[in-house]
């Protein structure tokens, strides 16, 4: 027996056995990722279980047992008061069935593939949801009780973030500051939390004399359940394992390098399942903890103090590739910002969330703390941040930054730290160094919204409106969102667009400038353009900004120098609508011609052929979204576009694009928003290659 305990503390000790374990780990994803088929028929009419529940305003979303996700609308306050249904219940549910949509716009986030990697292939529209069968696991009914007693306390939205994972619950703008901040990792569920309450449960069970063996047997219990609670999310997962993992290796000595632990813990994690790699928590956990673990090998540091900025530090370098691919953008003190949250978070906050949740009342002290971190954070966000804007990077360069990095803290040499801080400048300065020509038609629904990029040089012209989704008629909800903010933004920064020279508006409508507040508000413009015209009363709320920002602007111009190229305003004369005052732009881009019309009409189409000698052109971005009030075939047969850009919202309720439009474009090849998504026009050697970003 003592033989055989040699034997097995030998092979334990074998890093030998946990990089070969790391490797048959990494080749299983691979092959099941290829191979994984997910068979799914569902039913407009099915009985499902619920998994977990959101409620955002009027919108209830909901994920099912059986791997689909629901929306369901409330139709009025009452109707929301009376909701009262339970995770683990069944339900049975109408409504109408769908696959989920990919991306639109380039590098952002891809809903169908999050839940693909979900094992989820459909969502549920549902017109009427009934409880079936109400859940009878006595687990489910004390995680229901915790959830409805987070539901009772005022001001729960912490609450939601420390006890069940749910951060979507904090105010968008105080959230917000948080991510300009670099902290948001704090507010997600992640080993730091689970350390902490590990540490607490410890030091109560040592205080009343329990036997080690029995505490650490007793702490892994507990840290199950609270895993249970916050539904297994894969970095709460990934420390509860790895506790439980080196408990084991303490209690019976074998000695296991913590770093080889967390190598064992995600063989187990990717055997429960293996598209937890695609993850962001579980990346960001098992990246953020390697690191700590492998510095912790090669150096000592006793100090507390130096302790924290060093976690700090390792914990912003280490999660650097990640976060840039996230958001395209870093705040490079936000290791600074931690060595007041991390502490103030661990040793305040969480646990007096813990203990709210057993003693209500304490939720007034709880309060006082959050205002405090909230108005730092505010502090922080405005006055201590240097954000800089980084386009994606690739996986060549992530694997290359990594490498570097994990050479430079075993080996300690100057020539790593100066290739790696290299490295680091050439990801800021690479958007720079690339020379390119490209004009992107953004998909931004029923509007319009394009991007010239011209070198260094970067123009847009007309930003969309706002899009709303869902019923929000009686309650405001999360779910109305603006592209500008989520997607459009993102999106330049993705691709290492730091400001913008020129925003040209094509005309007032609110399809193509209901966006351009939000855009100068949130990003650098140096310059706006307006059309021909009076202004109407959304351009002249534009101007009160444009004029508080000390942005210029100028309305009715001929042309604009852009490096070695122009961009002609056809103007013809003033007409008595909104619509044939529309800035319609031509310029040539390395011998191809482009042609942008705005909403303008048929009358104006004509007075620009009169005017102008324009044949043959490459690209035409079709006016008025394909209307028939636009795009006559006088005017397409005198142009003769070779490719046509429509953009134009999914079954939007004009009936665009207009059937006599499209035959009338029909020499060209037709690119449609709703059906093509972006729509990218790039230019290399003088050669023109079309990309889309189909949905």
């Amino acid at each position: 027996m003592k033989q055989f305990s040699l034997k097995l503390r030998i092979i334990l000790l074998s890093n030998y056995l946990y990089y070969i374990l790391l490797f048959i780990s990494i080749l299983y994803v691979i092959l099941y990722c290829f191979f994984y088929k997910e068979e799914q028929t569902v039913d407009n009419y099915s009985i499902l279980t619920i998994s977990d529940y959101e409620i955002d305003g009027s919108k209830l979303s909901i994920t099912f047992k059986e791997h689909l996700v629901g929306t369901y609308y409330f139709q009025d306050k009452l109707e929301k008061e009376k909701f009262n249904l339970k995770i683990n219940d069944k339900v049975k549910i109408y409504g109408t069935v769908k696959e989920p949509s990919n991306n639109t716009i380039p590098n952002m986030f891809n809903y169908k593939k999050y839940l693909y990697h979900k094992k989820i292939k459909y969502i549920l529209s549902i017109e009427k949801i009934f409880l079936f069968k109400q859940n009878k696991n006595i687990f489910f009914k004390i995680k229901n009780i915790v959830i409805d007693r987070i539901k009772s306390i005022n001001h729960n939205e912490y609450l939601y973030a420390f006890i069940l994972g749910k951060s979507s619950y904090i105010d968008r703008s105080i959230y917000n500051n948080y991510k300009i901040n670099g902290i948001t990792h704090l507010f997600a569920l992640s080993g730091l939390h689970v350390s902490l309450f590990s540490s607490i449960i410890l030091f109560i069970l040592k205080k009343i004399k329990i036997n080690e063996k029995i505490s650490y047997i007793l702490t892994g219990f507990f840290l199950i359940f609270f895993s249970f609670i916050a539904s297994f999310t894969p970095s709460i997962l990934r420390a509860t394992i790895f506790f439980i993992l080196s408990s084991i290796n303490n209690i019976y000595y074998f000695y296991i390098k913590p770093k080889n632990l967390l190598f064992l813990t995600f063989t187990i994690m990717i055997l429960i399942n293996p598209f937890y790699v695609f993850n962001t928590g579980f990346i960001l956990s098992f990246t953020i903890t390697y690191f700590i673990l492998l510095f912790n090998e090669n150096y000592n540091v006793k100090n507390n103090i130096l302790s924290i900025l060093v976690i700090s530090i390792l914990s912003f370098f280490s999660s650097l590739p990640i976060i840039i691919n996230m958001s395209y953008e870093i705040n490079i003190i936000g290791f600074i910002n931690n060595l007041f949250f991390i502490p103030f978070v661990s040793y305040i906050v969480f646990p007096l969330s813990l203990l709210t949740i057993i003693i209500p009342k304490l939720s007034i002290i709880l309060n006082s703390f959050i205002k405090i971190m909230e108005y730092v954070s505010l502090l922080s966000s405005n006055f201590f941040n240097i954000n800089i804007i980084i386009p994606k990077i690739s996986f060549v360069e992530i694997f290359l930054y990594y490498l570097i990095f994990i050479i430079l803290i075993k080996f300690k040499k100057k020539v790593f730290v100066m290739l790696f801080f290299l490295l680091l400048i050439f990801f800021y300065l690479k958007s720079i160094l690339k020379h390119k020509e490209e004009i992107i038609f953004l998909d931004v629904s029923q509007g319009d919204s394009t991007l010239i990029l011209k070198d260094n040089y970067y123009i847009m012209i007309d930003t969309g409106g706002k899009i709303q989704r869902g019923k929000d008629d009686w309650e405001k909800t999360n779910d109305v969102y603006n592209t500008m903010i989520s997607e459009i933004i993102p999106f330049m920064k993705s691709i290492g667009i730091k400001k913008l020279n020129y925003l040209i508006l094509s005309h007032g409508d609110y399809d193509h400038m209901g966006e351009a507040i939000n855009l100068v508000n949130n990003f650098k413009v140096e310059k706006v353009i307006f059309n021909c015209g009076e202004y109407n009363d959304l351009e002249k709320e534009l101007i009160k900004v444009l004029d508080k920002k000390k942005i210029k602007y100028y309305p009715c111009i001929r042309e604009l120098n852009i490096d070695k190229n122009k961009l002609y305003f056809l103007q013809t004369k003033e007409y008595d609508n909104e619509n044939d005052n529309s800035n319609v732009i031509y310029t040539e881009l390395n011998g191809y011609k482009f042609i942008f019309m705005g909403d303008a009409g048929v009358e104006k189409e004509k007075d620009i052929i009169g005017k102008y000698n324009l044949y043959n052109i490459d690209v035409l971005k079709v006016g008025h979204h394909g209307s028939k009030t636009s795009s006559s075939k006088y005017f397409i047969d005198n142009i003769n576009p070779k490719y046509s850009i429509i953009s134009v919202g999914k079954n939007n309720r004009y009936g665009h694009p207009n059937k006599e439009v499209l035959n009338n474009l029909e020499q060209s090849k037709i690119y449609r928003t709703d059906q093509d998504g972006s729509i990218m026009f790039k230019i290399k050697n003088s050669k023109l290659k079309i990309e889309t970003c189909s949905p």
